[in-house]
């Protein structure tokens, strides 16, 4: 199935600059797309492939529109990857059947939980007693909600996810491990999407709270009794540690870990692989990353990072002997 460009701008919006016929067979990166396809320009530094392009078409800002090859049409937005992004979802509209209503025969569904009459339950998932599943939700195979739990509408969930789970809770006696049962919960706000096998765990005595438009990507672990703002985002493999607080619209990059008990404050972003040691309160871009070297070199750095508190001292040191003069 393919949509013309005249289909495309009247349900997006947008100025066309090209004919309104032409017919887009697929999507593609501006580098690889063919005589059929349709590509988009959001960053200026790849604005040099723009030349080059074989595109029927590309989404791009004003100032770009000058640069494109002769005959290739031109879709003219101020935000060409929120444009593209929106673009996706009218393509998946349009080429691939709905998720079917309703519970798969595979799934397992206690009589106890709630399910939304239009939420979809994918085959072999399992949702147990006391659960709720909001309206327009789609949980993908292999989901586990657990007991109690709660996801609010419209939300995606994808394949392998557990929410719920035990939250890693042990009291120590005489060098055994003794488990402290988890009688919270979790709960899930609105319009939020789970990556593949993440797992949020329940809470110990409070729930675990996932607020509306949060974004988790996959291999995520969400620790026991952690609360995450409104629309954050977070990268795959991101690890966050029990009762740690995280703000709404931050960003957490993949490989990321956040220590317990910590908060972090709206707004905060997160590089890719930090540790975060303690809480951050106000907002910005925070990194936490020794930088790749050669190996011989790093070797060196980090031999020299363990000396830095003696040098440290060495100064105080110094310091002390010899006190700065006032002029």
């Amino acid at each position: 199935m393919s949509l013309t460009l005249e289909r495309i701008v009247s349900t997006l919006g947008a100025e066309l600059s090209g004919p309104s016929d032409r017919v887009i067979e697929g999507l593609a990166p501006l580098q690889t797309a063919g005589p059929a396809q349709l590509s988009f320009l959001s960053h200026p530094k790849y604005s040099a492939q723009l030349a080059q392009t074989q595109a029927a078409c590309v989404i791009l800002k004003p100032e770009f529109l000058s640069a494109l090859p002769e005959g290739v049409a031109a879709i003219v937005t101020p935000d060409p990857y929120l444009y593209f992004a929106r673009l996706t979802r009218l393509w998946r509209q349009t080429h691939r059947a709905a998720e079917p209503v309703g519970i798969h025969p595979s799934a397992v569904v206690h009589p106890d939980a709630r399910v939304a009459p239009d939420a979809s339950i994918g085959p072999l998932c399992v949702v147990e007693a006391g659960a709720v599943v909001g309206a327009g939700t789609v949980l993908h195979s292999r989901v586990t909600l657990g007991y109690d739990c709660q996801i609010g509408e419209r939300c995606i969930v994808h394949p392998g996810v557990v929410i719920g789970a035990d939250g890693f809770g042990f009291a120590p006696v005489q060098g055994i491990w003794e488990k402290i049962e988890q009688l919270g919960a979790v709960r899930i706000g609105n319009d939020v999407e789970i990556g593949a096998n993440t797992c949020i765990d329940r809470g110990a005595l409070e729930d675990t709270v996932i607020e509306d438009g949060v974004k988790l990507d996959n291999l995520i672990q969400i620790g026991h009794n952690v609360h995450i703002g409104a629309h954050t985002a977070m990268a795959g493999c991101v690890g966050v540690a029990g009762s740690a607080r995280i703000g709404a619209h931050c960003t957490v990059g993949g490989g990321a870990v956040v220590l317990g008990h910590l908060t972090l404050a709206d707004h905060v972003h997160i590089s890719a692989a930090t540790v975060v040691t303690r809480s951050i309160l106000k907002p910005g871009q925070y990194t936490g990353v020794f930088p790749m070297d050669d190996n011989a070199k790093w070797e060196k750095n980090a031999a020299s990072l363990k000396q830095l508190h003696q040098l440290r001292d060495r100064i105080k040191r110094i310091e002390q002997q010899h006190p700065k003069q006032e002029p």
